[in-house]
Parts: C-alpha cells; structure tokens; sequence
C-alpha cells in the first residue's frame, strides 16, 4: 500500500473516531499527516506534539487534550478500517480525501477543513460544485417562501448552476426538488449517508442520488447531534461562490451559514419578505445590517456572481487524464451493463480500496459513471 494510500486510509477511519471540525485534529493533520495520527491512536499510543497549542500558556489546555484523546483512542479500537471501506463501497458511498481528482478546491481554505467526504450518487462532487449557489433557509416556511426556492432553484439549474442545501424540511427541500427536475443537485447532511434525516426526505435523497451527489463529513450510521447541524453549515457555505438566504428568522440556522460565508469572503445574498413575517426577520437584518445583497430571482443571483459562477459549460466535464497501469485494469475491467465496486475488484485483480480509488479517478475524468448496478464506462 503505497503512502497516499496510507494516508486516505487514515483519513476515513479518523472520521469515525473525531466529530467534524475539530481544530487540534486539523492541526495536527497538518503538522504530521493522517497516516501518523491515526497509527497512534490505534496503537494506544500518546498523540504527536503539536506547536500549535501553547500548554504554557494554557494551563487548561493539556488535560482537556488528554481526554479528547482518550476519548478518541477508546473509538478507535472498534474502528475497522477494512470493514469501513468496504461496507461504505457496497453502500455505494466512496471516500474522498484533499488531493483527490473529486475534492472541491474551494475546501482547502476552509479552517478546519474536513477531514475528507464521503459522497454517495452519480455526480462528480468536484465537478458540480464548479458553478454552484448555496440556496438556504427555514424549515419551518411559508409558502412564498418555498415559491421562492422552488423558482430560484429550477431557473439556476436551467443556467447550469447547481443548488447546494442542507436536505431539511422547507426551503432546502423545495430547492432540492426543483433543482433535480432540471438537472442535478448537492445534499450537504449531518449524519451518515446512510441514515435519512429527516426521514420524510429519504425518496428525495435517492432520486437526488442519480445524478447529483449526497456528501457527509460523517461514516455510515452516524445519526445527527445538534452540533452536527452547525458544523455541516461551513461546509455548504464552503463548497460555493456565494450564499442565499431565502427565510429566516431571527436565529435560524440559515443565518449561521451567511456567517460562515461572510468569513470565507463568499457573497451573501438574502430575499426580502413581507415586513410582517416573522421568518423574513433574518433576510431583512443580513441586508440592513451585514451589507448582504437583496435578490429577487435566480437573474440577481447570476449577476452578482458575475464571473465567480464560472463560465456556462457547454457539457458534460472530460479531464484529459494519463491513467497508471492500476487504473488501467480498473477501466478494462467495468463492463457496459455495469458492476458494483467488490465485483469490479475481483475481476481487476485488485483489492477494494484500490478499485474504490481508481473508480474516482476514473469518473472524475469523465470515462465512468454510477448506474443502478453500481459503474459503468461512460456513455458518449
């Protein structure tokens, strides 16, 4: 297993073990790599110094380390990585880490980043988040305000932008399902991908999972936190050039990723509502007080966007790729009526993690993609 491999390895199994954004994990991802960690937490070993905590001068600071780790340590010791893989594979869901050819490039400047994805559907996560709007709001709406991301979201798709949201009930919902019936969407969730939350979503999720794709930063069978909910917000903030919000109330979450957007320098952009809604109080104070842009419909959006939105492809994406002799075998080896990943490995000769790898390669440069047997080579 070669070090890259090492490292993605690493990655996912500290998934499982770590919630999303941690800040001392990220540090120390950083200074030492995955692959280093994540073997001292296996081993019951003590974690690797870091220079970015001053113990010093926070007295506090070491036995709250000290417990976050033995924390850690105790979950990864249930932790199989094999079995993490591979039950993720014959899900459908594939991990994917900084470096590879689907990680979104807008994530690196996020601090802290995710420790990888995991994606699960048909479409490339790199690919369509390329020309992509952050379209959020309550879960509790009204109908103008579902009316509102309900055509936003159908008109942008018609431009070949894609709807990133967060899979709840109300404005994400309705942005969600308008998107799909026009092209493809993303579904940012807090929880496993193989958990439906909220459960009234879970058809909407499989229709999402055709063609476009469903990400979490958390393994399978994760169910959400409150934190959870939070957290996942910077990273729908992160995977796009600007941020709408639809409907929101005064403390809506909605309101949390603008602020993540803000702090990125991403644009924010809110809806106006009437005055006398309790759930335009959010988008009237992001405008009043927080220099957000007013928009009405998807033609303010792809304005104030302007060039950010990226040019208006004419197609699908194809990435001119030199394939190793591995992924090589991979290609030869998925057949036009299709195959899941395991029966794909076998007939390569090659081992899960590897064929799981090749396969991203493979699609993110356009020459697989899923089917409802699991991959096929690409139709031109």
């Amino acid at each position: 297993m070669s070090e890259r491999d090492d490292e993605v390895r690493a990655r996912a199994c500290l998934t499982a073990v770590a919630g999303p954004g941690n800040t001392w994990l990220a540090d120390l991802l950083a200074e030492h790599g995955a692959a280093p960690v994540w073997a001292a937490l296996a081993r019951g070993q003590d974690p690797p110094i870091t220079d970015t905590v001053d113990i010093e001068a926070d007295p506090e600071a070491r036995p709250a380390m000290e417990r976050t780790w033995k924390r850690w340590r105790t979950r990864a010791e249930r932790v199989d990585p094999d079995g993490l893989l591979g039950d993720s594979a014959e899900m459908g869901v594939r991990f994917v880490a900084p470096g590879d050819p689907e990680w979104p490039g807008r994530l690196d400047g996020l601090d802290p980043g995710p420790y990888g994805l995991w994606v699960r559907g048909g479409g490339d996560l790199r690919n369509l988040c390329l020309r992509s709007v952050a379209l959020v709001g309550a879960r509790a709406a009204t109908s103008y305000g579902e009316h509102v991301a309900s055509e936003m979201a159908y008109s942008l798709g018609e431009h070949s932008v894609i709807t990133v949201s967060g899979g709840a009930y109300g404005i994400d919902g309705a942005a969600h399902r308008a998107a799909h019936a026009v092209g493809a969407t993303v579904v940012v969730l807090a929880c496993g991908l193989d958990v439906d939350y909220p459960r009234g979503h879970a058809a909407l999720f499989a229709d999402v999972s055709r063609r476009g794709v469903l990400v979490s930063e958390r393994p399978l069978g994760a169910t959400p936190r409150a934190r959870d909910f939070l957290v996942r917000n910077r990273l729908i903030a992160a995977l796009t050039p600007g941020t709408v919000v639809i409907e929101a109330g005064r403390r809506s979450g909605a309101l949390n990723t603008a602020t993540h957007a803000t702090s990125m320098g991403r644009a924010v952009m809110a809806v106006p509502g009437p005055v006398t809604s309790a759930l335009s109080v959010g988008c009237h104070q992001l405008v009043r007080d927080h220099g957000a842009l007013c928009v009405t419909g998807a033609a303010d959006v792809l304005e104030y966007l302007g060039g950010d939105a990226g040019p208006e492809p004419s197609g699908p994406v194809r990435v001119e790729t030199v394939l190793s002799p591995e992924t090589e075998r991979v290609l030869a080896a998925v057949p036009r009526t299709g195959a899941g990943t395991a029966s794909i490995a076998l007939e390569c000769g090659g081992d899960l993690e590897g064929t799981m790898r090749a396969l991203g390669v493979l699609a993110a440069a356009g020459l697989v993609e899923r089917c409802t047997a699991g991959w096929r080579p690409t139709r031109t």
